[in-house]
């Protein structure tokens, strides 16, 4: 695909409402020029890992297509916000924002979202240089139901509680590899998450009681990722398991303080809840293959 090969779409396909051009690092802005100049009804813009897409090429898109609702720009690394603004400041029926690794995408960014864009229901802001202080203005989205900042610059928990608290239609939230959040959060998210019912803690300084808090308090919550929370143990993941109504999936990879024989019994009880460690997830792709028809190969085994 080059940048003659859209141009010509473009301009044969004015009523264009969805272009999706990812990894094709061939492109540069003169692509999104050409749709953002003749498709003026464009609906989503999913353009990831494209390395010489800049701010000349966004500021087009915020000016010319005011029906955009869904952008996915993630690790596009020459984007700031320079050309992030432009777009919430001139598309403000979005709904969804997707970034990821954008270095160069800040705070400033995610306050003009917060502010111009009521619409915005998805909203990521993964690996960014994103902090508290950005995030913040996030608790201005009443329509906000999904909302991922995994490994972001800065985070607090304050901020994270404030959030839940006020986006009342949150179902899902993803806080991996935020070493802040603490068991404090987790207990508020629980508490105030009315509607929420994925949570996500990979990588999160929190301990048993986090998950306790989580069963006790949460009648909504379905899934819940702990993996890699270093100080998870047996009892964490029994009584979430015992005292949860809604709980339907537990990730326990790498919970290494977390027994297998344990987790193998709360399988056995719990035939509802799927539990994730590498053994777990090992025999549930292997008894997909049986299903399958896959058969081991006992000659080549032996030999």
């Amino acid at each position: 695909m080059s940048d003659t090969g859209v141009c010509v779409l473009a301009f044969k396909c004015p009523g264009l409402l969805r272009y999706t051009a990812y990894r094709c690092k061939q492109l540069s802005d003169t692509s999104i020029i050409a749709v953002a100049s003749h498709c003026p009804l464009l609906q989503k813009v999913h353009v990831g890992n494209q390395d010489k897409l800049t701010d000349e090429g966004l500021k087009q898109l915020g000016s010319k297509c005011r029906e955009l609702k869904d952008i996915h720009f993630g690790q596009c690394y020459k984007i700031s916000d320079e050309g992030m603004i432009v777009i919430a400041k001139g598309c403000l029926k979005l709904q969804r924002i997707y970034m990821q690794e954008n270095k160069l995408v800040t705070d400033q960014s995610v306050k003009a979202f917060a502010e111009h864009c009521p619409e915005l229901q998805y909203v990521g802001f993964m690996g960014c240089s994103v902090t508290s202080k950005g995030v913040i203005h996030l608790t201005k989205l009443r329509n906000l139901s999904s909302l991922d900042l995994r490994h972001i610059t800065e985070l607090d928990n304050e901020t994270v509680m404030e959030i839940v608290k006020r986006c009342k239609h949150l179902s899902s939230l993803n806080l991996c590899l935020n070493w802040i959040i603490n068991d404090r959060c987790v207990e508020v998210i629980a508490k105030e998450g009315q509607n929420l019912k994925e949570l996500y803690l990979v990588s999160c300084k929190i301990t048993d009681y986090a998950l306790i808090a989580i069963g006790r308090y949460s009648m909504t919550i379905e899934t819940v990722d702990v993996g890699w929370c270093k100080e998870i143990t047996d009892q964490g993941a029994t009584l979430i398991a015992q005292s949860s109504k809604s709980l339907r999936y537990l990730g326990l990879m790498r919970c290494d303080k977390v027994n297998e024989v344990t987790v193998e019994q709360l399988v056995q009880q719990y035939p509802h809840i799927t539990f994730s460690t590498v053994l777990q997830d090992c025999k549930r792709t292997l008894e997909r293959a049986y299903q399958m028809g896959w058969t081991p190969n006992m000659s080549a085994a032996s030999s």
